[in-house]
Parts: C-alpha cells; structure tokens; sequence
C-alpha cells in the first residue's frame, strides 16, 4: 500500500506542482491585499447638519453619464457619510471597475479599473495561471483538487512505524555532515507535516468555490437544508424598469436608521422587470456576517428567501460554513493573525513541489 500511495503521490506531484507552486505564491500575496491597496480618495465636501448625501437614483444618474452603456452593478454607502462608491461590472467582456463621487455634490473624485494592476495581476495567476480562463480556471481547479490527495497520500507516506522513527520526522537533526539531500529530504517531510492540516483546509475551500458539487457536498456534508445557491428573488406587484423607481432611494436612508452598528451598505439595483432590490449590509471586514435583505423596489415590501444568503441571525452552522468559506481561505477568520498564518501556511506549501522534485530527481540522478 505504501508503494501504491508513494507512486501516486510522485505523478500527481510532477502533474501538479507548476501549478501549485503559482497558486501558493500567488494565495499568499493576495491575503493582504485590503491592507496594501490604496484606500478611495476623500470627499471634497465637508459634512454639514443639513446636508444630504446624495441618493441611490443620482449616484446611478451620475454613473450613467459619465461612462454611458456600461452596466451599473451597485453603490455602496458607508455609515458615516463616507465617499460613495458605483460599481460597474460586465461578464462578457470583461468589465470591472468603481466610480468614487463625493457623497454631498456628486462630483467625481475617480475611478479605478479592478482588472489591472498588481493584485489583478496576482489573482490571474492565481485563478487561470495568466492563461485564458476556459484553459487555466480548469488546470488549477483540478490540480488543487489533486492537491488534496497529494497532502493525504503525504501523511500517510510520512506517518512513522516507531516512537523513534517519529521524533526523526518532527524536528530538524542537521549536523555540520548532513549533506543538502539529507536536509532537503528533512524540508519536504517535516514541513510537510507541520503545515498539512491548515493547508488541507486552505485547499478545501478553494475546491469548494471551484466545484459547484463540491460546494454542494460541503453544504449538505454539515446538514443543510436551504437552497444554497445565491439567489435574488422576484417581485410579487409588477414592476417595470421604465417605470419611476425612486422609492428605493428611501431604503438606505432607513436602513442606515434600522442598523446603527453597520458599516456599510451596498444596494444592488434590479436588474429586470421582475428582479427585487436587495442590500448587503456589512458590519466589519469579514463577508459571512453581512446581512442580505430583498425588497419590491416599487413597494419597498421586504421579501424572505429560504437560502442561506439572508439575515445572520437566522442562519445554521451549515450556512456559516459556506457563507464564511472566503473568509477562512485567506485567514480573514482570524483577524490579522489568521491572514499572517494563511501567509505562511501559503508560502511554505509553495516549497513542497520544489522538494519534493529536488527528491525525485535526485534519486533518478545520483
């Protein structure tokens, strides 16, 4: 069985370790990308008693005018009278980027392109390896997946037959003679083993947002019983989008009133005759405690969904886990020390296809 499984982990190690060697690189980079990036420039206005933030209906107005034809995906509102934010995203082709207006005169302050730079860089590589994403989303999909195996198969080859043989494996016994193979063998197998457990888990959540069955398993894995799947409800009066829909204008307003502790909120408007409104309500920087809350945006009537994208406050472990899934991939879970362990973690996964080849090669090459 051993040979079976030492014989499995070599191919799928030659088969894969390109692609995780980028992959790790790349996850680590990107943890810290909300602490490094710049923050959005400054209002020009200063916050008066009487003044009024400007609403939904304008921020989009606005947005329309300035890059006309290009579909407006959201605003996002901060608590505190803060910059306004217009998101526009298209699927095909590509389009991605945010327009920042002052929140009181709606003056333009900028506009950033989310599909360049260095983190858009980073994560191309870490999603599609720079290649087109039908070619490269596939290739890492299925070498994270064979990933996982790789780190089964490597407890099971690493795992000792004796107390002694154990210690061997758990710590670093270099000496001044201990040659290079000696000590990379050592790199592969401790290391290896140290960091296995977390790098399963990062690994796991990656295959779990690459694989809808994936996703599906894990969900129903934990005893789930809603539609997981994200899902914008429709409306129940008719609605047309030609129609005046300023009523939503009033929802942030009163939501704002409703949840005094948030910190931002970011309303999506309807994106067909029968689409409802709905609003992420954000209390910090993790993503599975957002509320989700739908509305008729004619009536204003809030809409209940039987999903796990809702209230946090009526959510299950099983919709913890799947909602919380991105937070835990890149550490956020664990605050700063999470992100700096999920750094790690990714860095030192990277070193082991780099072993583990120096290993197989050193052995087909005396």
């Amino acid at each position: 069985m051993r040979k079976i499984f030492l014989k499995l982990h070599r191919v799928i190690g030659l088969m894969t370790g390109v692609v995780v060697l980028i992959v790790s690189i790349t996850g680590c980079m990107w943890v810290f990308k909300n602490e490094v990036e710049n923050s959005p420039p400054n209002p020009l206005s200063t916050y008066q008693v009487n003044a009024e933030v400007i609403k939904a209906t304008e921020a989009k107005s606005i947005a329309e005018v300035i890059n006309p034809g290009r579909s407006i995906h959201g605003v996002l509102y901060q608590q505190d009278y803060d910059i306004i934010e217009v998101v526009y995203y298209e699927s095909e082709p590509k389009f991605y980027q945010s327009l920042y207006l002052d929140p009181y005169s709606g003056e333009m302050l900028g506009q950033k392109d989310h599909l360049s730079g260095f983190f858009a860089f980073v994560l191309d590589g870490h999603l599609n390896l720079w290649l087109p994403d039908d070619i490269g989303s596939w290739i890492v999909k299925f070498s994270v997946l064979f990933f996982l195996l790789m780190l089964i198969s490597g407890i099971i080859l690493w795992w000792p037959k004796s107390k002694k043989a154990r210690k061997q494996r758990l710590s670093f016994k270099w000496k001044k003679s201990t040659r290079w193979r000696r000590k990379n063998y050592d790199l592969h197998n401790v290391l290896g083993f140290y960091i296995c457990s977390l790098a399963f888990v990062i690994a796991f959540t990656g295959s779990v947002m690459s694989f809808n069955w994936f996703y599906y398993i894990t969900y129903k894995a934990w005893g789930g019983d809603k539609n997981p799947a994200f899902v914008i409800p429709t409306v129940t009066s008719t609605n047309s989008m030609s129609k005046d829909t300023k009523q939503i204008d009033f929802l942030i307003p009163s939501l704002k009133k409703k949840h005094p502790l948030a910190k931002n909120f970011e309303l999506h408007y309807p994106h067909s005759d029968s689409s409802s409104v709905y609003v992420e309500i954000g209390y910090g920087n993790l993503s599975y405690s957002n509320d989700y809350k739908f509305f008729d945006p004619e009536t204003l009537e809030e809409i209940g969904v039987n999903g796990i994208y809702g209230t946090y406050e009526d959510t299950d472990i099983a919709d913890l886990v799947i909602r919380a899934n991105y937070d835990i991939h890149i550490g956020a879970i664990g605050g700063l020390f999470g992100k700096i362990l999920a750094f790690i973690i990714s860095l030192l996964s990277a070193s082991l296809p780099v072993t583990g080849f120096l290993m197989w090669y050193g052995r087909r090459n005396k």
